[in-house]
């Protein structure tokens, strides 16, 4: 069961933001464990990330749908990292702190390095939001029915509004 919520946390797309509901409802673990578990599975992967992202490029851009695929995924986070333009390391920890889809770690950790920003100070600043965020999902996940009310709208609003804004 440990192993299963560092991974979910490990994991680009659910992040923490997965592994605290799991941890909690799924596999009922103690609540200090599920936070620490999953902080620790959210940064697992986030040196390696910052440190060698440019050198996996490199190999995986020699085929035609790799460098689709990095084409892609760097102006979809520089759509999003205007925070962290403004505010630098503070705005990666808040980015980064946001429980929200498409910020998280792993895109934090993409945009800092997009900016050139130094590893280990990006580390820091991306461990702390990530602190941050595992707060506000534990609280909102502790909230049980609600809780999951209250994700679930911060989950579908950016959807949402993102659709409402490409309509017009």
């Amino acid at each position: 069961m440990y192993w299963k919520v560092v991974l979910t946390a490990a994991l680009p797309i659910s992040e923490l933001r997965g592994a605290i509901p799991i941890g909690i409802w799924q596999f009922k673990l103690p609540v200090w464990q599920v936070f620490i578990l999953a902080i620790v599975g959210n940064m697992l992967p986030i040196p390696f990330v910052l440190k060698f992202l440019d050198k996996i490029e490199v190999i995986v851009s020699r085929t035609g749908w790799g460098r689709r695929f990095f084409s892609w995924l760097y102006s979809h986070v520089r759509k999003r990292s205007d925070i962290i333009e403004r505010y630098g390391y503070l705005g990666l920890t808040m980015f980064v702190a946001i429980p929200l889809p498409v910020t998280g770690a792993w895109t934090g950790s993409i945009a800092a390095f997009l900016m050139g920003m130094q590893v280990w100070r990006a580390l820091l600043h991306i461990f702390i939001g990530v602190v941050i965020a595992g707060i506000i999902v534990t609280l909102v996940s502790l909230m049980g029915k609600l809780g999951a009310v209250i994700g679930a709208i911060i989950f579908v609003t950016p959807i949402f509004v993102h659709f409402i804004r490409g309509r017009k």
